[in-house]
């Protein structure tokens, strides 16, 4: 009978686990935003209308909190949304100081471009894995993500953009 097998020293084993989500995260943010380029759309914006589209309407403040950014950073991306037509402020009729933020037609049609996008940036980077790895990359990374954490479906770049 074969003896059991040790791990192989550090040294002997390549990169670790975070330096390979972090290399390829780079790559995917980098390609993403790239491909997003060209429909004149930054990631900070393609990230709130997926949100936006989710919850079909929320408040300025709701949208900063589930960015995770000051209240202050959104007004920018929102004045950006409204003069593309893609959003509508409208005052909240139980706080008068709250504005809502919701999808409109043209919105909702920009969002179908960045889907698509969305969908082949998603092809390029899982191609190279079978449908049963890449769904089971996305189980270990969504627990992953979980243990630190973070917010589901909000990339935490778009606090610096």
């Amino acid at each position: 009978m074969p003896a059991p097998r040790s791990r192989p020293p550090e040294s002997q084993r390549g990169p670790g686990v975070a330096f390979l989500l972090a290399q390829v995260g780079a790559r995917a943010a980098e390609e993403f935003a790239s491909s997003l380029s060209e429909l004149d759309i930054s990631p900070g914006v393609a990230g709130i209308m997926r949100l936006l589209m989710a919850d079909a309407a929320m408040t300025q403040q709701q949208l900063a909190l589930t960015l995770g950014t000051a209240p202050s950073r959104v007004v920018a991306y929102v004045d950006d949304l409204e003069q593309r037509g893609w959003i509508t402020r409208t005052r909240d009729a139980n706080d008068r100081r709250a504005n809502i933020i919701s999808p409109t037609a043209d919105g909702r049609r920009a969002f179908a471009g960045i889907a698509t996008t969305a969908r082949r940036h998603e092809q390029r980077i899982t191609g190279s894995l079978s449908d049963d790895e890449a769904a089971t990359l996305r189980e270990l990374l969504t627990r992953i993500a979980a243990s630190l954490d973070l917010t589901e479906g909000v990339h935490p770049g778009y606090r610096a953009e």
